[in-house]
């Protein structure tokens, strides 16, 4: 349990304060405001409020007479709780607040009514003073814990910068994302990615993350993105990093995101064109294995191998065979499927190997269309970089498991790909095409299983939407002759992970 003090000498300050924290707000998390009357717990409720909604024009009605007022317009669902007028612990109980915690953030005045904790995610914010001048002692216990202790970090680690700290977003993993709002057009992104912990080891005494290997640590990205930069890549560059605390102020690219320029109905042809001629591009430089970064530290760009791939496909009979069948699935069907992917993989590797960023999708690419040639390309999310075939990275682009380019678009990017590479005396379209589909079925194999795990592991259902673009991907992958085997395992053993 920690206890921090905070002053503030306005109630600007204390809503601004109290927009900072918003930025930690999860599901599960409680925010108890204990303070006389008019201490100011409506005020700070009000800016966390409005800052977890990005909206400084929200109504945030006192709940004194609704007792609860939920807020749904928010980034995730809140809801705001005045305990006041309540006497008894049957009286708040009736409120259901534990229960809207399953998938709420709550604030919650007057907590003293409680008989017992609603969760062990509780940040106390205990208000005092006079005038405009308060006192705010915080005293925090398990996530919210963390959370303070990683945001007094991130204050020292922006204490020369300005400007107003806003949520970007989080991914599927553990990092986060801010920007800096501080009035002009740069509006830099503060990237938080603490060292990952090792998990539990799965293979070889080795945790998942090191076998696939997946980067742990800030130095892959002040690594890949340096390198990339210094080719002409238009990777974010570093304006400032703490590689030992994991926090970087990167270049903002934009917010022309392939996956939202989609959504948004724009013609495609040209953007993917373009990022299909930079992965050519890529495919014809030398790449190291290894980068030389300070403090004596060197990031090792690993072999995109068998084991890893075979760790990724695995996931499929881990979690989607569970999710489709009702119960694990037996160690021969993990054994024989284990067999048939050794069979296939050779085909998929590339000597020399290059640079695959993995992740090089609607997501993760930018259109920048005022810089020259393939730096009109944004790249982000490339700390995972392996050492493996450059098919990868294509089909990654035309197999999006996210959006539904038109297929004309996707079709027009390959070939924009291959127009490039057949004037490279040693590229070899056929077996390249080979590796596509090999490549193509590997990766809708893993992301069944992720899919699958998010849901059923981290209760984050969202993604299964996405299933039935990655069954189609995975069924016309396997239409090639090279895995014919393949085919006829998904169709004797799991026929659901096939599109009808």
């Amino acid at each position: 349990m920690s206890v921090i003090l905070w002053s503030s000498s306005s109630e600007q300050q204390t809503t601004a304060f109290a927009a900072e924290l918003s930025l930690w707000a999860r599901p599960g998390m409680v925010v108890l405001l204990e303070g006389e009357l008019g201490a100011g717990k409506s005020a700070f409720a009000r800016g966390f409020l409005r800052a977890l909604a990005d909206d400084n024009s929200l109504d945030v009605p006192s709940p004194t007479f609704t007792l609860v007022q939920s807020y749904n317009e928010t980034r995730i669902p809140a809801f705001h709780a005045d305990l006041y007028r309540l006497s008894s612990a049957r009286d708040v109980a009736e409120l259901g607040l534990g229960d809207l915690l399953h998938d709420h953030i709550g604030l919650i005045e007057w907590p003293d009514r409680l008989d017992a904790p609603l969760t062990p995610d509780t940040l106390t914010v205990s208000l005092v003073g006079e005038g405009e001048k308060r006192t705010l002692s915080l005293t925090a216990t398990g996530r919210w814990q963390t959370a303070l202790d990683r945001n007094a970090a991130i204050r020292q680690f922006l204490k020369d910068s300005s400007g107003t700290r806003r949520f970007l977003e989080g991914d599927a993993s553990s990092r986060r994302y801010e920007w800096l709002d501080g009035g002009n057009n740069s509006k830099p992104i503060l990237m938080d990615m603490a060292q990952r912990p090792d998990g539990p080891p799965v293979k070889f005494g080795k945790p998942y993350s090191q076998i696939a290997h997946l980067a742990e640590g800030l130095a892959a990205v002040v690594a890949v993105n340096t390198h990339l930069v210094g080719f002409g890549y238009s990777a974010p560059r570093l304006l400032k990093h703490d590689t030992a605390r994991g926090l970087a102020l990167i270049e903002n690219l934009g917010g022309q995101v392939y996956g939202k320029m989609l959504h948004d109905g724009v013609d495609m042809m040209e953007p993917m064109c373009e990022a299909a001629r930079a992965l050519a591009d890529m495919a014809r430089r030398d790449w190291p294995a290894a980068i030389d970064l300070e403090n004596n530290i060197v990031h090792h760009v690993r072999a995109y191998d068998g084991e890893a791939q075979l760790i990724e496909v695995d996931l499929l009979p881990s979690w989607f065979w569970s999710s489709m069948k009702g119960a694990d699935a037996p160690q021969s069907v993990h054994d024989e499927f284990e067999q048939i992917w050794r069979g296939i993989l050779p085909l998929a590797m590339q000597t020399p190997p290059q640079w695959v960023l993995r992740d090089y999708h609607s997501p993760n690419l930018i259109w920048i269309p005022e810089r020259p040639g393939i730096a009109r390309v944004g790249m982000i999310d490339t700390q995972d970089a392996v050492m493996g075939h450059g098919a990868y990275d294509l089909m990654s682009l035309t197999q999006d498991a996210r959006v539904d380019y038109p297929a004309q678009v996707n079709d027009a990017a390959v070939q924009a790909y291959l127009a490039e590479r057949r004037n490279d005396k040693t590229f070899d379209e056929s077996a390249f095409m080979t590796a596509y589909a090999v490549l193509g079925a590997q990766r809708a194999t893993k992301i069944l299983g992720i899919f699958a795990r998010l849901s059923k592991r981290d209760g984050k259902h969202g993604y299964l939407k996405h299933m039935p673009r990655v069954s189609r991907a995975l069924t016309e992958n396997l239409q090639h002759p090279a895995l014919s085997e393949l085919k006829q395992w998904y169709l004797d053993h799991l026929p659901q992970a096939l599109a009808a």
